[in-house]
């Protein structure tokens, strides 16, 4: 077990405003776990848990994203605590996976909360649109997007480095079947997400890749993923040629001269 340091609390809020900007944004994607888990190992001094742990909460959350209004459990407090829990009490990512999720719950629930209270500044924005205020109309959204950044921060800082010692107890005190429990929970949700993803991205043309893959990684003995990923890779490219040889791109029609179109639609 190891104790999280002010320091690196405060880093980890840093982190975490970052964070909340780009899931706010949604403009680098920064905020998926794989991304988060890691730089929080780096700056807990752990890359390697950062990785192990980013690589099973990504698969949790990869068919999990909003949808207009809904939100889904937040990735950020996921990757953070699935690291953190991992990190300061000594178990397995796998089960530091389940008990990062009331966290994650919380994180939702606080921007849920931000979605329906921001509609008061709704009234506002759109008295500057009207005026084409346009300096006004910034500092709205920066005003918003600010207020997400800071809870974030906060939130982070207080569940890492204020709460670690009650959380420690916690798991501490809990017994070996609930720990167990967590375990083979935190196993099944990296394929419960995968799953949720193939369930709206697989199509019946590409179900051979689907069992090749599967065949090559669970069968064939190798140190790493790095060839299943170059397997991939090359499937990917030879789908992406063979559909260009399939569809090809239709020229686009311009530069004609008005004598030269019929008239009418």
């Amino acid at each position: 077990m190891h104790t999280i340091t002010l320091l690196q609390g405060l880093e980890l809020g840093i982190m975490a405003v970052i964070m909340g900007i780009d899931f706010w944004l949604e403009g680098l994607f920064l905020f998926r776990p794989i991304i988060v888990c890691t730089f929080t190992g780096i700056i807990l001094g752990d890359l390697n848990l950062g990785l192990v742990a980013g690589g099973l909460t990504e698969l949790a959350f990869a068919g999990l994203t909003p949808a207009g209004g809904t939100q889904p459990p937040n990735p950020i407090l996921a990757g953070v605590m699935t690291t953190i829990i991992a990190f300061t009490t000594g178990v397995e990512a796998q089960t530091a996976i389940g008990l990062a999720l009331p966290f994650s719950f919380l994180m939702q629930y606080i921007i849920l909360f931000y979605y329906s209270s921001f509609s008061f500044f709704m009234a506002k924005a759109d008295t500057y649109a009207q005026e084409a205020n346009v300096a006004a109309f910034v500092k709205l959204n920066i005003l918003t997007t600010a207020i997400v950044a800071l809870t974030y921060g906060i939130v982070v800082f207080l569940c890492t480095y204020v709460a670690q010692e009650p959380m420690q107890v916690l798991v501490q005190s809990m017994p070996a079947w609930l720990t167990h429990g967590f375990e083979i929970a935190g196993g099944i949700l990296p394929a419960v997400g995968f799953g949720m993803l193939l369930k709206v991205m697989l199509k019946q043309q590409y179900i051979p890749y689907l069992i090749i893959g599967f065949l090559f990684a669970s069968f064939i003995q190798f140190s790493n993923l790095l060839p299943v990923a170059l397997l991939g890779t090359a499937f990917a490219i030879y789908e992406y040629f063979n559909s260009k040889d399939r569809y090809p791109v239709m020229p686009a029609v311009g530069g004609m001269k008005g004598e030269d179109c019929d008239e009418g639609i």
